[in-house]
């Protein structure tokens, strides 16, 4: 899923363009599902800003979206994984995430540069 049209990778693959944050997208994502999944992994991010806190709150919104579509499609026992960019306002989403998943930790890529502000939020262990 992508709001930008890209190349399809692989016969195996499934790719859907749209805005993850249009109303009626999850939705439309859920139908395409057979069944829960195991995994939510969100590597959105906002076109950057140049602003720091606005690229983090954007960025932030993304992850929450994410976070409550894992909340309604995943399986027990299944995990999330968003990028974040660090700063203050990832408060409310790692309350849900506490409340839903039985850990919950950042995660900094070795391969991300160590200037970067990105990193990932990760839930294991799926409670509904």
């Amino acid at each position: 899923i992508d709001i930008l049209e890209m190349p399809i990778p692989d016969a195996n693959a499934d790719f859907m363009q749209l805005d993850f944050l249009d109303e009626g997208a999850p939705a439309i994502i859920a139908a395409h599902l057979d069944s829960k999944i195991d995994v939510v992994l969100s590597d959105m991010a906002a076109a950057a800003t140049g602003h720091r806190q606005t690229d983090h709150i954007r960025t932030i919104a993304l992850a929450e979206a994410a976070a409550y579509f894992a909340c309604d499609t995943l399986v027990m026992g299944g995990s999330f994984c968003a990028k974040v960019f660090q700063g203050g306002s990832s408060k409310d989403l790692l309350m849900l995430l506490k409340d839903r998943f039985a850990s919950v930790h950042h995660f900094k890529p070795k391969s991300s540069r160590k200037e970067s502000v990105e990193l990932y939020v990760v839930g294991r262990g799926f409670k509904g």
